[in-house]
């Protein structure tokens, strides 16, 4: 289903189109947590920290399947708003063979150079292994993820945002049923976790993709387009490169703080590992909104309609914090028992360290999502320079500051302390590029 975003009040047409995308990120979620909710239940702590240890250095690849799928997006939804079909099928294919080139490269990577990559971190030794195995198979299954997200992309490109939903949903409660019977009933412990994974990503991956294609033949073009386009792709490129640095830096940084927290031993790093998935939960559902304001800003610029985006930015910041609002009461009360299912024998060092990380990081949700709808208008608009700026210097100032605090008499503590003032001069950084973003796309674009 193609739906204009160029088109109706602003604030209802970006909020119909971002409900499932953030239906769709609270199931992609459930991936991620089951894997370290059944880790720690039915294999143990040391098996939970596998898993977590493991997801820093995964968090690169998703980077590069990031970079891919918002660069597409954007292309794709500037090309649709402006009516130019032609055009935006060649993108398409142009994006998948960007893709084959970008999946051998990492698979490439993460087949020779795992053992690397988690002694990089300071594996510890007891996790080491069921690290390795978790990080091989998970790089098995990079095909099925990076063309998966390429497919989502590309409906969100065309306004489509409820298909990739329903595959999403079906997938995910898969990969939990998957979860549970290997690491229950088939004893494959860390490895069944990996397989039941890469099994479910297949699936959503044909199935998505086949329904991507149907869509695409529905658009009536008036000639056949190329498979291949150097300026599209330098265009993709625009766009997917300063994203894929901006997540690849990130991922960077957090191996960078996954390696000074291992430096605190198992316990601290098994309530790490329940925290962060409980935190991603929550800057994910931020990202994922703020791809939506993406595609909204992108399609209205193609249409040449800049004065919507405001409006949509609005929209955007309020539909965030409502969402943030539960979610932020339920962990700050109840975070203790949202962490201990992660564990079957918890320590008290890992309850303490997981609810020390919330009760911390949980109440600046509110100034992070304004930076992320602000980063989404930002990319949309191919202000990436701005982008990658503030983004930057969020994750310096948290790296940077998590080792210096980490050496205090904080310890741990103070690691958890570099996020909020990361995001918040991350988040006056990108307000004033939005801002100053609009005011010239206002005053170069024809009015509506």
């Amino acid at each position: 289903m193609q739906n204009d975003l160029s088109q109706g009040r602003p604030a209802s047409v970006l909020w119909r189109f971002c409900l499932p995308l953030f239906a769709s990120m609270l199931f992609q979620q459930m991936y991620s947590i089951a894997d370290s909710l059944i880790a720690g239940r039915f294999i143990g702590e040391h098996a939970l920290a596998a898993v977590g240890n493991s997801y820093e250095i995964t968090f690169i690849y998703l980077a590069f399947a990031f970079g891919a799928n918002i660069g597409c997006s954007v292309v794709v939804s500037r090309l649709f708003g402006a009516k130019r079909y032609e055009q935006m099928k060649t993108a398409v294919s142009t994006s998948i063979i960007m893709v084959v080139v970008m999946c051998a490269f990492l698979m490439s990577l993460g087949f020779l150079g795992n053992a690397w990559l988690l002694k990089l971190i300071k594996t510890p030794a007891d996790i080491f292994s069921d690290s390795r195995s978790y990080l091989l198979i998970y790089t098995a299954s990079l095909p099925f993820m990076f063309f998966y997200n390429l497919s989502t992309g590309i409906f969100s490109g065309i306004g489509d945002s409820r298909t990739p939903f329903l595959f999403l949903a079906a997938s995910s409660t898969a990969n939990v049923i998957l979860d549970y019977v290997f690491v229950r009933f088939c004893h494959w412990g860390v490895p069944g976790i990996a397989w039941a994974t890469l099994i479910c990503q297949a699936v959503s991956c044909f199935l998505s993709l086949l329904v991507v294609f149907l869509s695409l033949r529905k658009i009536k073009c008036e000639y056949k387009p190329p498979l291949f386009s150097g300026p599209l792709l330098k265009q993709i490129l625009s766009i997917a490169i300063p994203s894929l640095l901006q997540q690849s830096s990130i991922s960077i940084g957090n191996i960078i703080l996954q390696r000074i927290i291992n430096g605190f031993g198992t316990a601290v790093v098994a309530g790490y590992s329940a925290s962060i998935k409980l935190n991603n939960l929550m800057v994910s559902s931020f990202t994922t909104l703020g791809n939506g304001i993406s595609n909204f800003t992108s399609q209205n610029i193609g249409a040449g309609k800049p004065q919507r985006i405001r409006e949509g930015h609005r929209a955007g910041i309020k539909l965030e914090w409502l969402l943030c609002l539960p979610l932020l009461l339920l962990y700050l009360v109840f975070g203790r028992y949202l962490l201990l299912p992660f564990m079957e024998h918890p320590t008290g060092e890992a309850i303490s360290t997981g609810i020390t990380f919330l009760r911390i990081v949980t109440p600046f949700y509110f100034i992070a999502a304004i930076k992320l709808v602000s980063d989404g208008v930002l990319r949309g608009a191919n202000k990436m320079n701005e982008f990658m700026a503030a983004t930057f210097t969020d994750l310096i100032l948290r790296v940077l500051l998590s080792f210096i605090l980490s050496r205090t008499a904080l310890g741990a503590t103070g690691i958890w302390c570099s996020w909020p003032i990361g995001w918040t001069i991350g988040t006056v950084l990108s307000y004033i590029f939005y801002r100053k973003a609009l005011e010239k796309l206002t005053s170069s674009l024809p009015k509506e």
